[in-house]
């Protein structure tokens, strides 16, 4: 068993380097990062030039911990996806550059994505 868990941690390190490769992410247009643990659900903007984040939401994050307790786990992330693009607004930012972190694009990651993307965010 935990031959498989590590085999699965090992098998996302790979895809999320060389999803990196190609990925950078600028002032105007930031990278939209996403992490998920076993229970919540992470986005933050960065702006890989001066290697700065920009902004960041989580399930954790004060505005969302008593809303995320009471939903599952997708709208939890659907959540994060609008809170995110909310943050985005207020920095005047549009467009971005999504790196999904080496998680397959289902579940709560791309109900995060159709959030920020329903929200304002366009990539």
């Amino acid at each position: 068993m935990a031959d498989r868990i590590k085999q699965k941690q090992l098998s996302r390190a790979k895809k999320r380097l060389h999803i990196r490769k190609s990925i950078r992410g600028t002032s105007e247009r930031p990278r939209l990062v996403v992490f998920r643990s076993s229970k919540n659900i992470y986005a933050q903007l960065v702006d890989d030039l001066t290697q700065k984040t920009l902004a960041g939401v989580s399930t954790l994050s004060p505005d969302f911990k008593a809303d995320a307790s009471k939903k599952g786990k997708i709208d939890a992330a659907k959540a994060v996806g609008k809170g995110i693009a909310e943050k985005g607004k207020t920095l005047k930012i549009k467009r971005v550059v999504f790196d999904r972190g080496g998680y397959l694009y289902h579940g709560r990651v791309k109900a995060m994505a159709e959030a920020a993307r329903e929200n304002g965010l366009e990539f």
